[in-house]
């Protein structure tokens, strides 16, 4: 069902897109597809999000494990597998990465998937709080209103995302889940607190900026773009982007994010040229990750690199 699922929602959402592509496509082929300094850069910082976001999940555990952590290059490269693994569907490759490199490292499994959770949390939430804002005082609350999909997995994923973020909450849950299926208790120490969890999720901010600025110069390379349009429509891919991540059962939100796009985009250009962006944006996005993928190669081949631990289990968190 599962599959099926994903197979009619990708489908329905292609149909729509290609009768839009099919109506404006005239408008199409008279674009000039040109790889610009600012496409180049905007492309860069699309592939310097995900490290980054690496380097700030490496901070999370660093804050419990102290001088026990794993280096810096091998945590990152770690991350940026996980990146290419989200096409599989529920971000099941992803987590099931970290807490085998977890395994490897002997850390606590527990402790990595609970930091898993907290990572995507912190980037969700940096995506839609303040995507929502700026789209909400640049369109006004109409283009919600006149389109509620748009909102509706946003909204119905907020609340949830703000109790995981509060360690308190996070802990109850974690605790009756952990000793439902592991029959076994979570130590404390493992989630974060209300001080450390609203500096993290400050820090968690920087990547979607990347996110949004690499867009904005992809999109201006194709069709013009006033610079009163950047900050709405670097929200707009950030909020399409958390939407994708949240139609769990689309492979890394293939259709929907695009959809979202053109949605938006539309407000400020004709629709010929938001289908464009969109599916540059999507292109970039593509090669971005291929490009991530070359950085974990080359992350991993480092001689005379540690070797890791069997351990399935430490003392530590």
């Amino acid at each position: 069902m599962r599959y099926l699922f994903t197979v009619l929602v990708v489908g329905v959402v292609g149909f729509f897109f290609w009768r839009a592509l099919a109506d404006n496509w005239d408008r199409v082929r008279e674009l000039d597809f040109v790889i610009t300094v600012g496409a180049g850069l905007g492309f860069f910082l699309l592939v310097a999000a995900v490290p980054l976001s690496g380097v700030l999940w490496a901070h999370m555990l660093s804050m419990r494990l102290g001088d026990g952590a794993p280096g810096l290059r091998d945590t990152v490269a770690t991350h940026c597998l996980s990146w290419t693994l989200k096409y599989i569907p529920g971000q099941v490759g992803s987590v099931a990465n970290k807490i085998l490199w977890a395994q490897r490292q002997g850390i606590s499994r527990v402790y990595v998937s609970i930091t898993f959770v907290y990572e995507n949390v912190f980037l969700q939430l940096a995506s839609i709080i303040p995507s929502a804002l700026i789209i909400t005082v640049a369109l006004g609350s109409e283009v919600f209103t006149e389109n509620p999909v748009l909102l509706v997995l946003p909204l119905t994923a907020l609340l949830p995302l703000l109790l995981i973020a509060h360690g308190p909450t996070f802990h109850r849950f974690s605790r009756w889940t952990v000793r439902r299926i592991l029959k076994r208790d979570v130590d404390p120490r493992y989630f974060l607190s209300s001080r450390e969890a609203l500096l993290l999720q400050i820090e968690f901010l920087a990547p979607r900026l990347l996110n949004a600025v690499g867009f904005v110069l992809i999109a201006a390379s194709v069709v013009p773009i006033d610079a009163s349009e950047w900050l709405p429509l670097g929200a707009a891919y950030v909020l399409a982007g958390a939407v994708g991540i949240l139609a769990f059962f689309v492979p890394s939100g293939l259709g929907v994010r695009e959809a979202v796009i053109v949605l938006i985009a539309s407000q400020y250009m004709p629709v010929s040229d938001a289908i464009i962006v969109s599916l540059l944006a999507r292109l970039y996005a593509t090669v971005a990750d291929v490009a991530v993928a070359a950085l974990y190669v080359a992350l991993r081949v480092r001689p005379g690199g540690p070797s890791p631990t069997t351990s399935t289990e430490s003392s530590q968190p």
